[in-house]
């Protein structure tokens, strides 16, 4: 198996604006132990990035903070690349039993946290993934004891071994057997995850997540790094292309909709960015500076036929 190596020489201590693809042939690929930070921290990079250009959120407002600035000019909100203030730091929580590191937190001033994404990369030992359940209801269950309406994701990214006689992969490390299913070990996991997905109202229990996501990601061959398309079934509720969209769903709900008051001081609501803004004519061209493609639409003022916040 070659190895990914397009983040090895980054600033660790910086988020990087990179894209889904490179971000999971990285986690499909990377050498190091899935316990390492800079197997799992492009992930996160990824996914406060996007917050930030697809769901509007200020680069302030998020942990790790992205390689972006705003400004407004006039009634527009200008969204720019800027690497100036980007960090890696993971913000602290306070839980109800212990407070937490998050790997991904979006923090609105004068409420607190309003959305927190945790993140996983499994690339071994599947028979024991439902050892990880005990950790993950916990991890939620904390959150929401002390903020019932934080908005709670839970992102796993799983490497899709399959049997190769080539390979040195175990036994116990296969994900995929011969007849191209998912080993029971990931059924497990799935359905367990799928029992954890879907807490819609504040009142609900704390110990599930707003929404889950699981990708098995193809670690050989011509879709290295893509997610299979097979498994998770198009009827799962943890199918990976649903996540952000929920996230978003159910913060505007609690936050916006049902918070008149922030709303209306402009503190809740998420921005729609200006089209001009130079971060869309980065996207345009072709410099030494390098961005990467976008698979979702930005939150751009032209594209939604949204009034202005």
């Amino acid at each position: 198996m070659k190895p990914f190596n397009q983040f090895s020489g980054e600033d660790w201590r910086k988020c990087h604006w990179r894209g889904v693809g490179e971000t999971f042939a990285h986690l499909a690929t990377s050498q190091e132990s899935t316990q390492s930070q800079r197997v799992i921290k492009p992930l996160h990079w990824y996914i406060a990035c996007r917050l930030v250009i697809e769901g509007g959120f200020l680069p302030e407002e998020i942990r790790p903070r992205p390689p972006f600035s705003v400004s407004k000019q006039g009634l527009d909100w200008v969204l720019q690349f800027d690497t100036t203030n980007a960090r890696s730091t993971e913000a602290t929580v306070l839980g109800g039993l212990k407070t937490k590191d998050v790997d991904i937190v979006v923090e609105k001033p004068g409420i607190g946290p309003v959305i927190a994404i945790s993140c996983k990369c499994t690339g071994s030992a599947f028979r024991n993934l439902t050892n990880r359940m005990e950790e993950a209801v916990g991890e939620c269950t904390n959150l929401h004891m002390t903020y019932a309406a934080l908005v709670t994701g839970y992102f796993s990214v799983l490497r899709a071994h399959r049997i190769d006689n080539d390979s040195d992969i175990q036994n116990h490390d296969i994900a995929i057997d011969a007849e191209g299913d998912p080993v029971d070990g990931i059924v497990r996991y799935h359905d367990a995850l799928c029992n954890l997905t879907g807490r819609e109202d504040i009142r609900d229990t704390i110990s599930k997540y707003e929404t889950v996501a699981v990708a098995l990601l193809e670690t050989t061959g011509p879709n290295m790094g893509h997610p299979l398309d097979s498994y998770p079934t198009q009827q799962s509720p943890v199918r990976a292309e649903t996540f952000f969209d929920r996230i978003y769903r159910h913060y505007d709900l609690r936050f916006v909709y049902s918070a008149p008051i922030f709303a209306t001081r402009n503190v809740t609501p998420r921005r729609l960015w200006s089209a001009d803004s130079p971060l869309f004519d980065e996207l345009d061209r072709e410099e030494v500076q390098r961005v990467p493609q976008l698979e979702y639409v930005p939150r751009v003022k032209d594209e939604f036929n949204f009034p202005r916040t």
